[in-house]
C-alpha cells in the first residue's frame, strides 16, 4: 500500500479494500461493466446492473441481449465495478453459470434478485419499473470469481513504483 504524505488527505484511503469494504461498496448502486467474448472471439463489454451475494455476482440480461448468448456459449468473463472520486474499484475474472434460461413470470428465480436490484438502482421507484415488465423473459447468470482485485484511493500501488 502506498504511504500517504502529510497534507495529502485528498488521496483518501489508499490500497486494497478489505472484505467488509468490498461488500459495502458492492451494495451501492454502481453500474458494472461486464466483458465477455462474442461469437467471433472479440471482447464485448456491456454496462449492467449486478448483485453481489458475498461469493458471486448475479446478472440478469434481457432475453434478446447479445451478451446472454455469449455467456451461455462461453462462460469466461470479467466484471468491473468502479467509481470516480475515491477511485474504489473491484475487478473480477469470472466463470458464468447459466441458472435460468430466458423465461418470464413472477415465479421465476430472477425475480427476487431483479426486485432488489431495481430498488438499489432506482430507489423507491424500482418496483414501478420492474413490475410492469415481469412478463418479459430474462436470463439469470451467476458469475463465480476466479480472481478478484480491489483498489481505493488516489495513488499508485507500490508495485508500480
Amino acid at each position: 500500500m502506498a504511504e500517504r504524505r502529510e497534507g495529502e488527505e485528498w488521496r483518501g484511503k489508499v490500497g486494497a479494500m478489505a472484505g467488509d469494504e468490498v461488500a459495502a461498496f458492492l451494495e451501492e448502486a454502481h453500474i458494472a461493466r461486464l466483458a465477455c467474448l462474442d461469437d467471433d472471439g472479440w471482447p464485448y463489454v456491456v454496462p449492467c446492473w449486478h448483485e453481489w451475494d458475498g461469493e458471486a455476482f448475479w446478472v440478469i440480461p434481457r432475453a434478446r441481449s447479445a451478451w446472454a448468448a455469449y455467456l451461455k456459449r462461453d462462460g469466461r468473463c470479467a466484471i468491473t465495478v468502479d467509481e470516480a472520486g475515491t477511485q474504489r474499484k473491484v475487478i473480477a475474472k469470472c466463470t458464468a453459470h447459466l441458472v435460468e434460461e430466458a423465461v418470464a413470470g413472477p415465479d421465476r428465480r430472477w425475480v427476487p434478485i431483479a426486485t432488489r436490484m431495481s430498488t438499489r438502482y432506482l430507489g423507491v421507484h424500482g418496483p414501478d419499473y420492474l413490475e410492469p415488465t415481469l412478463d418479459k423473459p430474462r436470463w439469470l447468470f451467476r458469475l463465480e470469481p476466479v480472481a478478484v482485485t480491489t483498489w481505493q484511493g488516489n495513488d499508485w500501488a507500490k508495485r508500480y513504483g
